[in-house]
């Protein structure tokens, strides 16, 4: 599962997962220690071969450090693919409630109020979205254009219907 922040890969993905009777694992879970620190490239890349090693899972995340790993073992790749308008209104309102909620992301970290008016986006993720829009959705398309990635099935979702029908389509509606 990837795509841009708060396009509805982790809500999606765990839908799926449960569908599957598979794993589910969130690549921000492993990657964000507390205090919002990045975990060793070594140990983010070992714990996530380890979960790739399963027979079956969903991985969610557009991590290039270990997009090597989580690719040869798969078989999907889900892309969320929104229009800009759509993964924006979902971003905000999933941003304001987990800043209101002092809801717990992973390893004690929260979101912070302060994702709705800085700039700077590696210090808000409703500015990273912005800025990173159409290099996420390039990077995807191109992806599935590389010969490399032949082995990959490529599904791209541009609605919350769509993903409603992928889900659906395995019974997980």
């Amino acid at each position: 599962m990837v795509g841009n922040s708060g396009s509805g890969k982790t809500t999606t993905g765990r839908a799926l997962a449960a569908r599957l009777g598979v794993p589910f694992l969130e690549l921000d879970s492993i990657f964000h220690l507390p205090g919002w620190q990045e975990r060793p490239l070594d140990e983010f890349r070992a714990e996530t071969a380890a979960m790739a090693a399963g027979d079956g899972w969903v991985i969610d995340g557009n991590y290039s450090r270990v997009r090597d790993i989580v690719w040869a073992r798969a078989d999907t790749v889900v892309v969320f693919d929104l229009s800009r308008r759509d993964l924006m209104r979902q971003l905000l309102g999933r941003t304001l409630r987990r800043s209101l909620t002092r809801e717990e992301l992973w390893n004690g970290n929260r979101e912070p109020v302060t994702n709705f008016w800085r700039l700077d986006p590696n210090k808000s993720i409703v500015r990273w979205a912005w800025v990173n829009y159409e290099k996420y959705r390039q990077r995807y398309r191109d992806a599935a254009a590389d010969p490399a990635n032949a082995h990959l099935r490529f599904i791209f979702v541009t609605s919350r219907a769509e993903v409603l029908e992928l889900l659906d389509g395995l019974g997980a509606g």
